[in-house]
């Protein structure tokens, strides 16, 4: 077994091998010979027992190993550097830009207000603020903390819980009266439904479950938009079913102005969470910043 500090070693060598893409973009990086890195390379999936690069003369990709080793790897060293700041006592203040992205709805509603909140408790960070109908791809360098819905399946960035979420079904009375309420998931198809065109989500299908049962339900309807509000304000209008997140729609059930339909069913998790690169976990405005929107959306579910 290799001893921390050179396994400690060994992960850093990789992750900066997969950043730059290239053997020989890492060598000049580390300053070593191409064939340097690739002794070293090899040496290290020897020790492991496994392949973690699938490579060509140009470019190089991860296995299915390599990817975890590498999840691995950032989410330690992220660690390590985290207890080495604690030990020296630093104490890095929150300055600079800060680059965040939510969706459209949820970001004007809960997240305007808080990077708001945030920028006034701390003068020295400089916010800018985008929303988007669809999150951008986690491969670009283009934010430092994305807030999106449920878990990214990239293990190259660290996602933090920061509330939980549930997309409801959900229409109003007037729309109920009028054309009857849903019982059964299939009922759906006899109704109208308002559809949400986010992401890579399939349009126009829902996915239900109760239980053991899972039900996939094609639905259809004359209205649909990339903007949640505007679906939420047609459903208000009793235009047709919506299915949306807990969080845009709550003040609504409060009121009586929407009714939620097939309690007993359930759609695919989608809680809220602070997405953002392993190397960005250094910088104390990222830190700050998502700790403080764990702290005030966590008063609001709790």
């Amino acid at each position: 077994m290799a001893a921390p500090r050179a396994a400690s070693a060994d992960m850093q060598f990789f992750g900066t091998l997969v950043r730059c893409g290239s053997l020989a973009a890492a060598a000049r990086e580390l300053q070593v010979t191409p064939p340097a890195v690739s002794k070293r390379l090899a040496q290290l999936e020897q020790h492991l027992g496994t392949r973690l690069l699938s490579r060509t003369t140009r470019r190089i990709g991860l296995t299915a190993e390599g990817e975890a080793y590498l999840a691995h790897a950032r989410r330690i060293l992220a660690e390590i550097a985290a207890v080495e700041r604690e030990l020296q006592g630093a104490r890095e203040q929150p300055a600079g830009l800060l680059r965040v992205n939510a969706t459209l709805g949820f970001g004007r509603l809960h997240i305007a207000p808080l990077v708001a909140s945030f920028v006034r408790g701390h003068p020295g960070v400089q916010v800018q603020l985008q929303l988007s109908a669809s999150p951008p791809p986690l491969t670009q360098d283009a934010f430092d903390v994305c807030v999106r819905f449920g878990e990214p399946p990239d293990a190259r960035v660290i996602a933090r819980l920061l509330a939980p979420n549930r997309r409801l079904l959900c229409a109003s009375p007037g729309y109920l009266a009028r054309r009857g309420t849903p019982r059964a998931p299939a009922d759906l198809a006899r109704h109208d439904t308002i559809a949400i065109r986010q992401g890579d989500e399939a349009y126009g299908v829902w996915r239900l479950r109760s239980g053991r049962r899972t039900e996939t339900v094609k639905v259809h309807g004359p209205l649909s938009s990339n903007d949640g509000e505007i679906a939420v304000q047609w459903a208000l209008a009793g235009h047709g079913i919506v299915l949306r997140a807990e969080w845009d729609i709550a003040r609504y059930l409060r009121s009586g102005r929407l009714r939620e339909v097939l309690p007993n069913w359930q759609t695919p998790p989608a809680d809220v969470y602070a997405v953002y690169p392993v190397q960005a976990q250094g910088a104390a405005r990222v830190r700050a910043f998502v700790e403080y929107l764990a702290a005030e959306l966590g008063k609001a579910t709790g």
